[in-house]
């Protein structure tokens, strides 16, 4: 039986240390299954933001240190679905089938709380990113690897 690759999903934002990690390590948990999770950014930072990883450890038992980095948007491979976090900048193009912005708030330098809500949106969002591929309201034309 013939599997098809699945569609690669790149969350962007410009530093890649927050918002947009946090995404790729709950798709990587939601959604491996249905597609592949990826991050990048603009102006990549040199670290995970801190907070974010020790949240991430408390709340989901995930060490994003173990298998993600910062990373520029030119080092991805071909991408078919672009989730931008709401940095409030213009992405450069990022060739892909589809793209959406989620609008999240920055939670760095932001108390746990305002931190957690923040992840719990992004948790919300991948569930619902997940859901949309698998029924086939997001459509998008598969990228050559």
């Amino acid at each position: 039986m013939l599997q098809l690759a699945l569609p690669k999903v790149a969350f962007v934002c410009t530093h890649n240390s927050c918002r947009s990690q946090i995404a790729e390590a709950l798709g990587k948990v939601i959604g491996p299954d249905v597609f592949e999770s990826l991050s990048a950014g603009t102006e990549p930072k040199e670290h995970i933001n801190a907070d974010a990883v020790r949240l991430m450890k408390e709340r989901y038992g995930i060490n994003m240190e173990l298998t993600q980095h910062p990373k520029l948007i030119q080092d991805l491979p071909h991408i078919d679905i672009v989730i931008t976090m709401g940095c409030g900048v213009q992405c450069p193009i990022l060739p892909c089938g589809w793209r959406e912005d989620w609008g999240l708030d920055d939670p760095t330098g932001k108390d746990d709380g305002e931190f957690t809500a923040v992840i719990q949106k992004i948790e919300e969002d991948v569930q619902n990113l997940k859901q949309r591929i698998e029924s086939g309201q997001i459509t998008y034309k598969r990228s050559a690897d």
